[in-house]
């Protein structure tokens, strides 16, 4: 692992020309559909799949659950059951007011049809990913969902990933990825019914094809980067190797996954850079990581962690604990010693699928509202168009629609 001292808070440039490698992957499916999608997978995933062979079958599903370890399966219930409880919070009931000229106007929220979860392969299965984005879907009323996730070797769905798809009781799984699973999940094919929103983290190519496709074909939950964790550790309270620990869960993630570390007491930003030069060796899994040390103060660190509108954040020690109401601009935050990112990552309830980038400046994390709607109900009874009408049918011509102002005027 990389360790930069008084670094300069940077983040990584994006890939020159993938837009365009994206477009062409995607108008190559949403012509070619099934065809298509298989060719770039044994292309992309090495996987030569037989048109079938897309869609898990059902035996498929049901067998996985009994190949995991009894913890494994522990673990997934606990996530699914706080995951659940969260999303069941958030859900709004329908708001009716009533205005002075007797109209009414009622706020509800529906939920989409249809629903997808991309899961990455990559380095490992990510049987959360699943949780996060699917029993989301659920308790936000979604009726049917679909997870796609790439073919592993010899064109093989995860066991893990297929155990969580029957715990959390998806409708459909897909062994395909890439840009191609997006836009098949977009345009639909012969095999895969189009969805209504696309969500879940993804390599370069999987997020700008969700941006390719966002808000003219689908709704997505946002444009996922590298994981990302800023810590400040300051004050009372701050144990060096557990926040090493917290940094190192972080950086296997991938060497793109931003790491900051604001610590302005010497001696513990030392005591810190020391556990991990001293953990990082014997975990492999962490090698081509790289940590940014900046050496300021709770509140310096506080200004740049708000420009940098980090992923994960985390305040460690009592000075930097006492910042937590300030923070406006983080995807998660993560308040006092016992609350380690990992925990967010599986089972503490949070979702785990975030805004990165600085994309926290503007956008929330994955939650109910991302697969639901809010619709208006409006209703005039009585006087109320007659109250109303002189005023829109004023505001009406004013922009040059006459009609507009005779549809009003009609009613009184």
């Amino acid at each position: 692992m990389r360790i930069e001292r008084n670094a300069r808070v940077t983040r990584r440039e994006i890939r020159p020309g993938l837009e365009q490698e994206v477009r062409a992957i995607l108008d190559e499916v949403r012509s070619g559909g099934d065809e298509a999608v298989l060719s770039l997978t044994e292309r992309f995933d090495n996987a030569e799949l037989a048109p079938e062979q897309l869609r898990v079958e059902p035996r498929e599903l049901e067998a996985s659950l009994g190949v995991l370890e009894p913890g494994v399966v522990r673990g997934l219930r606990t996530a699914i059951a706080n995951v659940r409880a969260v999303v069941r919070a958030q859900s709004r009931e329908p708001v009716s007011v009533e205005l002075e000229q007797g109209q009414q106007v009622e706020i509800v929220e529906v939920p989409v049809r249809r629903a997808a979860i991309y899961v990455p392969g990559g380095r490992a299965a990510y049987p959360s990913t699943v949780v996060m984005g699917a029993v989301s879907a659920r308790a936000a009323g979604v009726g049917e969902t679909a997870v796609c996730a790439p073919p592993g070797p010899g064109g093989h769905a995860h066991p893990t990933i297929l155990a969580a798809c029957v715990l959390c009781e998806v409708n459909e799984v897909y062994r395909m990825g890439g840009a191609q699973a997006i836009a098949a999940l977009a345009y639909g094919t012969e095999s895969v019914r189009a969805v209504d929103v696309i969500t879940g983290p993804g390599n370069p190519w999987v997020q700008e094809a969700k941006r390719q496709v966002a808000f003219t074909e689908v709704g997505i939950d946002g444009v996922a980067g590298p994981s990302e964790l800023a810590v400040i550790a300051d004050g009372a309270g701050v144990d060096p190797e557990v926040v090493a620990l917290d940094l190192l869960a972080q950086a296997e993630h991938g060497a793109d996954s931003p790491l900051w570390l604001f610590a302005p007491d010497g001696e513990v930003r030392e005591a810190i850079v020391a556990a991990i030069e001293r953990l990082a060796p014997t975990r492999p899994s962490v090698a081509d990581a790289r940590l940014e040390v900046c050496p300021v103060g709770a509140e310096q660190a506080l200004r740049m962690v708000e420009g940098l509108a980090p992923e994960h954040l985390q305040l460690v020690g009592r000075d930097a604990e006492a910042l937590a109401d300030r923070v406006r601009r983080a995807g998660c935050v993560f308040v006092g010693a016992g609350a380690g990112t990992a925990f967010g990552d599986y089972v503490a309830g949070s979702n785990h699928v975030l805004p990165t980038g600085g994309a926290a400046r503007f956008q929330s994390a994955l939650s109910a509202a991302t697969f639901r709607r809010r619709m208006a109900r409006v209703s005039l009874p009585g006087e109320a168009p007659a109250r109303l009408a002189p005023a829109g049918a004023a505001l009406a011509r004013a922009e040059g629609f006459p009609v507009h102002a005779e549809s009003m005027e009609r009613r009184v």
